[in-house]
C-alpha cells in the first residue's frame, strides 16, 4: 500500500483543518492507519488511528474531544479532522499503516510498516 496525505497548512487558533490520507495499492482492507505528528524539536508521536476494515479507532486521551479519526472504504481515504487547533498542535502530520499491529499499538514507530509523506500543519494568528 502507499499512502499520501494531504490537507495541512496554516489555520488561526481555535479553527478547525481536515487532512486526508489517500491509500492506494492492494490489500487496504488489512491495514490499520495511522496518524502521527512531529512538532519542531520534538519526536514522532503517534495520535490516532483506526482499523480499514471495521473502523475500530483509538486516539491518544489528551486529543479526544478535538480531533476525530475515520475512513472512507470506497475511495480507500482515512481522515484527520481537527477542530478547537491549539499553537501546540503545529507539526508535521504524517498517515502510516501497519499489518502487525491493532489499535492502539499501531501507536508506536516500530510498529509501522508503510509511511506517507508528511503534511505541515501551522496554528498561528
Amino acid at each position: 500500500v502507499q499512502l499520501q496525505a494531504s490537507g495541512g497548512g496554516l489555520v488561526q487558533p481555535g479553527g478547525s483543518l481536515r487532512l486526508s490520507c489517500a491509500a492506494s495499492g492492494v490489500g487496504f482492507d488489512y491495514y490499520y492507519i495511522a496518524w502521527f505528528r512531529q512538532a519542531p524539536g520534538k519526536e514522532r508521536e503517534g495520535i490516532s488511528c483506526i482499523s480499514s476494515a471495521d473502523g475500530d479507532t483509538s486516539t491518544k486521551d489528551f486529543l479526544k474531544g478535538r480531533f476525530t479519526i475515520s475512513r472512507d472504504v470506497a475511495t480507500n481515504t482515512v481522515y484527520l479532522q481537527m477542530n478547537s487547533l491549539e499553537p501546540e498542535d503545529t507539526a508535521v502530520y504524517y498517515c502510516a499503516a501497519t499489518l502487525g499491529r491493532t489499535c492502539p499499538k499501531a501507536l508506536a514507530s516500530y510498529a509501522i510498516d508503510v509511511w506517507g509523506e508528511g503534511t505541515l500543519v501551522t496554528v498561528s494568528s
